[in-house]
């Protein structure tokens, strides 16, 4: 394993001990002495020491690619795009997923080692312990070269969201900052374990950190991309009825904000009179508008109109907000035009001034015999969440039927409420650290709460065979409804997925062209999110298959597109009438580079 970084230093000090046999005089001697010195010392900001990962090398002398396990496809949805599981390690999947998703993928979650030095983070088929004196640069290293292919796949309006504890936090919020860019640090959330084990001698860790990044603030065109993450909640408010009408008591006209003093707004000011017993109410200014910039006290700044008192009116002042006097939100012109709309709440100790919102009879639902309105409310991602580390696991345990053979799978609940912040129904979602296949799940959970049409695409490996037995095996339950021993575990979410596994072709073998379009179905079909099933998907690899599909034409009602090899030269006649469906051309738009690496393409 290569230390690249120590490799180019030592190479410029040699090249500086020769300079020193050459230029030996004391002038030139302090320059080169201090020269050396800034090569040894360290500089502010995230700098490591970069290493190089056997995966890495593999790819310099072999092309990537995917191979198809077809018994492992699932097709529940035949109208449905298919989501996607890749097999194999997940740089050499990122390599070949740029290639089909560059500037697609919507949303991207990640839970990667924690690099605890308790061997959970393999680096080049070793495991990292916490006394490896370059443990954090292995751990920079690995997700640096993973984060940069990540940032390319996002597109425009894309965020990514990486779950980590505090032994990599700190680097890797740096790190981030500069492949993302800081501006385009949306936050960091703080994931509360609620039942986390004391595991140390020091501070209980009961929590853990999800980083989020968009991909960029401002469209090329200038555009400012609106809020990227955006939460919605169903509530059901209890709705009340005024002759034909329907309505819901609302918030307050008050506001908890710094806006909402009234030195900030002393025009906000009057007193609410309400007579408990007519029910009526009205607004007036009774307070000293020159003051109300000046003074917190409510002797000092309100003259109560007496004779309403006497006649049973309850004066109610705007609720202080953080020690200092309140106002309103409505104008005392508003509120008495609109005093119908108004609702006192509470007892006279403590009113509450709040007004009430109509709706249509369609928008109301019946829920134990009593009308509520049901409402769709958004509001900003909070910053503290609250999921328990034991859920992941126990929902595990239900879907394999008790035996698991995974730790920490992910909060089931925490990747329904990440992924409903971000308002794209039809959103791509990648997880290129899949483990148990918690993301999978959830987003096939959300798409049936939602009506939502969102597709996931898993990168993992196969180490203790995770990717067959557990993963696979989990989306396989979660579709289907089926265990592997049979028994039931639900209705079941039809949809479909295919199952990839890497593998390599040679820069130097012969006739590569050839080698790589055996692979071109994989491309194409994860592309396009479909199946090659020469039905509706057809690709062509020959002229004769070109021959045979126009004698045929007539039998193909359903066809929606053509995929046709470079080496297939159309008739004037089959462009014609192939031109009728979506035609492409392979494989110019996958492996370019690499044909033209070994001369193939020009």
């Amino acid at each position: 394993m290569a230390n690249l970084s120590k490799i180019r230093r030592d190479k410029m000090i040699q090249f500086l001990e020769a300079l020193k046999e050459q230029h030996n005089d004391d002038e030139s001697l302090i320059a080169i002495n201090q020269i050396e010195k800034e090569l040894a010392s360290k500089r502010y900001g995230l700098v490591w020491e970069e290493h190089e990962e056997n995966v890495d090398v593999m790819m310099q002398d072999n092309i990537p690619v995917f191979i198809e396990v077809p018994e492992r496809e699932i097709a529940e949805s035949p109208e449905e795009n298919y989501n996607f599981l890749l097999e194999g390690d997940n740089l050499h999947c990122l390599h070949l997923l740029e290639k089909t998703h560059r500037g697609k993928v919507d949303v991207i979650y990640i839970d990667p080692p924690y690099n605890t030095g308790k061997k959970d983070f393999v680096y080049d088929d070793k495991r990292v312990e916490s006394d490896d004196s370059y443990k954090h640069s292995k751990w920079l290293s690995f997700m640096s070269v993973r984060l940069k292919i990540a940032s390319r796949l996002l597109s425009d309006a894309g965020v990514i969201f990486i779950s980590i504890d505090d032994n990599e936090e700190a680097q890797l919020k740096l790190l981030c900052d500069e492949i993302f860019d800081s501006n385009n640090c949306l936050g960091i959330i703080i994931q509360n374990k609620m039942n986390a084990k004391n595991d140390t001698t020091d501070i209980q860790k009961n929590h853990e950190y999800i980083l989020a990044y968009r991909k960029k603030a401002i469209f090329a065109d200038g555009t400012k991309i609106k809020s990227t993450l955006i939460k919605e909640e169903k509530k059901l408010r209890p709705v009340y009825k005024d002759g034909d009408r329907y309505y819901y008591i609302n918030d307050a006209i008050t506001t908890r904000g710094e806006g909402g003093t009234l030195n900030a707004r002393p025009n906000l000011g009057y007193t609410v009179y309400y007579n408990p017993r007519t029910g009526d109410k009205t607004g007036i200014v009774d307070y000293n508008v020159d003051l109300a910039r000046t003074s917190n006290s409510v002797k000092e700044l309100y003259n109560h109109d007496v004779t309403l008192i006497k006649a049973g009116y309850v004066p109610i002042l705007p609720p202080a907000v953080r020690g200092k006097l309140g106002c309103w939100t409505w104008s005392v012109e508003k509120f008495n035009a609109q005093k119908d709309n108004i609702i006192i709440t509470g007892t006279p100790s403590k009113y509450a001034v709040k007004k009430r919102t109509f709706v249509s009879e369609d928008s109301i639902v019946e829920n134990d015999g009593k009308l509520y309105y049901l409402s769709t409310d958004q509001g900003n991602a909070r910053s503290i969440i609250d999921f328990s580390t034991n859920d992941g696991t126990n929902v595990l345990k239900e879907i394999m039927g008790g035996n698991i053979l995974f730790n920490n799978p992910k909060n089931l609940e925490m990747l329904l409420y990440l992924f409903a912040l971000v308002p794209d129904k039809n959103s791509i979602i990648l997880d290129f650290f899949a483990g148990s296949g918690t993301t999978a799940q959830a987003v096939l959970e959300l798409n049936r709460q939602d009506g939502g049409n969102r597709k996931f695409i898993l990168c993992t490996n196969n180490e203790n065979n995770i990717c067959e037995d557990v993963t696979y095996q989990r989306i396989k339950t979660v579709i289907t409804g089926k265990r592997k021993d049979g028994t039931e575990y639900s209705e079941g979410i039809p949809a479909n997925l295919k199952y990839y596994r890497t593998d390599f072709v040679s820069k130097a073998k012969e006739f590569l062209t050839d080698a790589l379009l055996e692979h071109m179905a994989e491309m194409i079909q994860l592309q396009h999110g479909i199946k090659i099933d020469n039905c509706r998907y057809v690709m062509l690899m020959s002229d004769e298959e070109a021959d045979e599909l126009e004698s045929r034409w007539a039998e193909y009602s359903d066809l929606k597109a053509i995929y046709v090899s470079q080496n297939v030269l159309l008739t004037a006649m089959q462009e014609t009438l192939f031109g009728t469906v979506d035609v492409f051309t392979i494989p110019d738009c996958y492996f370019n580079s690499e044909l033209r690496e070994a001369g193939e393409l020009w």
